[in-house]
């Protein structure tokens, strides 16, 4: 399948000559592209949040990273530094939380997209029953999962298995991982 523009979905399609006009892939169609804007749409209002909090969390550190500079001279008291210390742990941990915060958008971001492409295909009369271009749809979304529960998951379901087992075998291999990088070696700064 060739690379679509985002956000040209839309909500109908049209029969190939000899097919029935099959008003549950308009209906389907129309579902996609709606669930396409909601992703979207919860996307962009959390990213605004989330640059806010960044930001906030920037200047925190930054204030913290002062304080620790000053409380290193004698003048300064030096109860001040084991608190600028603990503020300084905490805002790592609200890194961490960020870390995943970005990850989940980049999962959405890439749901969205995967749905899109799903949409066109369906939309397109001349490929919707081709068994290559959904081979190649399917290629396309597992080659965009950076850790290896995701692509687990992809292949039991694609195996016919159901969404509760596929999520069975996604957590086990989710927390056999569990550390902070999230199931993959992606270093993502957010400062």
């Amino acid at each position: 399948m060739s690379s679509v523009e985002r956000h040209t979905l839309v909500g109908s399609s049209s029969a190939a000559q000899g097919e029935p006009d099959w008003s549950q892939i308009g209906e389907t169609l129309a579902m996609l592209a709606l669930a396409i804007a909601q992703i979207d749409t919860s996307l962009h209002e959390g990213n605004q949040s989330v640059d806010q909090l960044t930001s906030s969390f920037t200047a925190m550190a930054n204030n913290t990273q002062k304080i620790l500079e000053l409380s290193q001279h004698e003048k300064i008291n030096s109860d001040i530094a084991p608190i600028a210390q603990e503020v300084n742990s905490e805002i790592q941990q609200a890194v961490i939380a960020f870390q995943f915060y970005d990850r989940l958008t980049q999962r959405l971001e890439h749901v969205g997209e995967s749905l899109e492409r799903m949409g066109h295909l369906m939309a397109n009369a001349k490929e919707r029953y081709q068994p290559e271009s959904w081979r190649s749809l399917q290629n396309h979304i597992k080659g965009n999962y950076t850790m290896e529960a995701e692509r687990l998951m992809f292949e039991h379901i694609m195996a016919g298995n159901s969404v509760a087992e596929a999520l069975e075998i996604y957590h086990h291999n989710f927390e056999k991982d569990g550390d902070e990088t999230f199931g993959t070696d992606d270093e993502i700064e957010l400062f």
